[in-house]
Parts: structure tokens; sequence; C-alpha cells
């Protein structure tokens, strides 16, 4: 049995399924998944299946006396890795003195990992993201003497690069979920190996039971609804799209906006919709949970993102399941996902006028754009599959990790895991 740490920033989180997915398929496999999280999180706002991954989880921040006792003496006893390890932090181009400065903390993290870890057997350490919990990984690794890999997504490849030379020259293989992702690093960090690069995307369920048309009578009289869903961040852009709802109504157009998600953008934002006169117009509705979400899509005439960073975000693949036009910025892989005019629209990054205009067509023509919905719904089933990828991501994870020689050898395991890859 192969055994594996996977960690993540915060773990778990009702915004990123897609970790708890792969631990699961991992696990279906026949691996040992160990559950680690950076930072400790609250159970409150968890689900079911959500708090009983919290009850395993081993969390590092902030770190308890015996962790940080622990995390010291695996530094002190291995030099050589000390020095590995601190000589980024001096020489690598990028960070901000800040950013090393909390590197070096974030280091005696990965040695409290490592000392979790190393009576545990693990022989691979995975971090989902590229943020502070890979640096803890590649620590990890290297005093613990495995191999360590992990996933990018959006902004921590394009917005937050810290130190990810180091990064990906210690790294066994690097997942990433798109193509321009991959084009980008290799552009990019040219000493980086080709064949490191894996290319996995993230995907969705297909939703079985398709909306049921609204009655005309009751289309005329319901204003036209605009619906965003996502963490109320600042690299969301949340900003941006109030300030096109004002241009909006300014224009006339009759509609309401509903914007899913909570974050610390929150009072920012409260202040800016009331600054634009937008009440009853624009609503926050804060935090749903995920199985709620499809009734939310299914009134929405319009799914909309204004993200200024993203990977290929699942809320659009989500929206175009239910057959919902979307509207996205064309920045790094949302082309892959959203043909223009084909299945969704794109507008320019930034521009407040396209995206206006975007919005003004769609309404105005939002009954001859059943084709479009179709279209949207059957490429999601065919590219964006998410038990399909799920099994390519498990297949290609547990294919790049050395399996345990005495599990290799013996005929019966053998035919064991053979048969758990098949199904």
């Amino acid at each position: 049995m192969t055994t594996i740490a996977y960690i993540a920033n915060e773990f778990p989180s009702p915004v990123e399924p897609y970790v708890i997915d792969e631990i699961t398929e991992l696990r279906r496999r026949g691996a040992d998944v160990i559950c680690c999280s950076g930072k400790r999180v609250s159970p409150n706002e968890l689900s079911l299946v959500e708090r009983a991954f919290w009850k395993e989880t081993r969390f590092f921040q902030p770190l308890s006396d015996d962790q940080l006792l622990g995390a010291i003496r695996q530094l002190a006893s291995d030099r050589h890795h000390l020095w590995q390890l601190f000589r980024p932090l001096l020489w690598e181009h990028g960070p901000s003195l800040i950013r090393r400065v909390r590197t070096l903390g974030h280091t005696v993290m990965g040695a409290a990992l490592a000392e979790q870890l190393g009576p545990l057997g693990v022989e691979h350490i995975h971090a989902h993201h590229g943020y502070f919990a890979s640096w803890m990984a590649l620590a990890a690794s290297q005093l613990l003497g495995i191999g360590f890999s992990f996933t990018l997504h959006g902004s921590d490849l394009l917005r937050r690069a810290d130190l990810l030379s180091t990064k990906l020259r210690a790294c066994r293989f690097c997942v990433t979920i798109s193509d321009f992702n991959r084009e980008y690093i290799l552009r990019n960090y040219p000493a980086t190996r080709p064949e490191k690069i894996v290319v996995q995307r993230l995907g969705v369920d297909r939703v079985l039971s398709w909306p049921t048309p609204t009655p005309v009578a009751e289309a005329e009289h319901r204003r036209f609804c605009l619906l965003s869903v996502g963490r109320l961040h600042r690299v969301k852009d949340h900003r941006f799209l109030i300030q096109a709802c004002a241009a909006l109504r300014d224009q006339g157009l009759d509609f309401i906006c509903w914007i899913v998600g909570e974050g610390p953008e929150r009072p920012a934002l409260e202040k800016l919709i009331a600054g634009s006169g937008l009440e009853g117009i624009v609503y926050l509705i804060g935090h749903v949970p995920h199985a709620d979400l499809p009734s939310y899509y299914r009134y929405a005439d319009l799914v909309v993102m204004t993200s200024k960073s993203e990977g290929i975000p699942v809320v659009l693949m989500e929206a175009m399941a239910h057959e919902k036009l979307v509207l996205a910025p064309a920045i790094t892989g949302i082309p892959e996902l959203v043909e223009h005019q084909q299945t969704g629209f794109l507008y320019q990054p930034g521009s407040l006028r396209d995206f206006v205009s975007a919005v003004s067509w769609i309404q105005a023509n939002k009954t001859s754009t059943a084709g479009i919905q179709h279209a949207a719904a059957a490429s999601i089933a065919v590219i964006y599959n998410r038990q399909r990828n799920l099994r390519a991501f498990a297949e290609e994870f547990l294919a790049r990790i050395p399996q345990p020689e005495a599990d290799l050898a013996h005929p019966v395991l053998q035919q064991v895991r053979l048969s758990v890859q098949r199904n």
C-alpha cells in the first residue's frame, strides 16, 4: 500500500470540494492518504462529509509547543538539508523581504510536518495549490528524503508564484489544470522539464434533471437575473461587477444581480452598493452551501465572472452543466472552457464597456440562445466530466510514484492493484 500525505493551505474547505474528491479517489485505489492542513479551520460551516475529513486532519498553524520543539529538533539534526532549504530564501529572485521572512516560518512548519509524517511511513507528499503549504511539502520531503508534487491553479501561478523555480526544480511532478498554465510554466521557467508538468482538468457532475422552462407569463413579469458565485476577495473583482450594474441600470435595463459568497471584501462592497444607489438591484447573498447552489443556477438568466485571475473555474462548469449562459473575461484558461458565442460569452478583460455591451445583447436576445446553452452542457459532459477526470488524475498520480517493492513483487497484490485501476 502506498502512503501519501496530502496537504492544502486550508483543509477541508467548502470552496475546494475537488481536494476531497482527489483524496477519496486515491483511497479507492488502495492508497493510504494522510490529510494535512497548513491552517487550522473551523468545522462550523462544513458539511457532514467535510466534518468527517476535518476530524482526521492534522493541522499545523498555529504550532503547538510539542510541534515547535519537534520541528526545531528535526531542522537541527540535518544541517545539509537546512542549508538547501534556506539558500533559495537568500538567492532566488522575486519574493519580497516580508515573504522571505514568512517562508522561514513555513520552513519550520514543514519541519513539523516531517516530524509527524516520519513515523507513518509516508512515501510521497502532495500539496494542492502553490501557496505556503507547497513550501511545507517541499521542506518535509527534503528532510524525509521522499518525493513531493503539487497542483497549480491560477493565482498561485500568475500572482503569487513565490519561490516557484525552487518548487518546480525539486518536485517529482507538477499537476496543473489548463493548457494555458502548462505553456506559461514552460515559457517562464525554461529549466523545467516538460514531462514534469501534467495537465489534469477538474470537472463537475452531469446534471441529470434539467431545469424546467420558466412559464411564459412568469418570465414576462420577472427581472433578468445576473448571478455571480465566488469568494468576496479582491481578485474576484466584484467592484467591477457592481460598477457594471450601475451602468446597466443607467441604460434602463430591468434586472437583479445576486452575488453568492462571503469574504473580507463584504464591507467595501456593501458601501459601494449603497453609494451607487443599487439597493434592491444588487444583493450580497452570503455563503450558500454547495448543495443549495443549483437553485440559484436554475433561476439565473446569466452567470457572470469578473475575476482578475483564475484557473478554469468550477463555477462556470457548473453553470454550463445547468445549461446556463455564462459571461467571463478572456483570461488564462477560461477560453479553453468557454468558446465565445458557441458555448458561452467572453469579454475583454477590464473593459466595462465590453462587459455591459455583452450583458445588454444577451438580455435582448435571450430567446435565441438555446443552442449555445445546449452546446455548453454537451461540452462539459465530454471534457469536464468529474468522475472521468478523477479517474485520470489518480491513474497518472499513482503511476508517477514508485510503488513499494514488497507490494509489486507479490503477484496477488499486483492483480488486486490492476483490478482496482481498471474499475
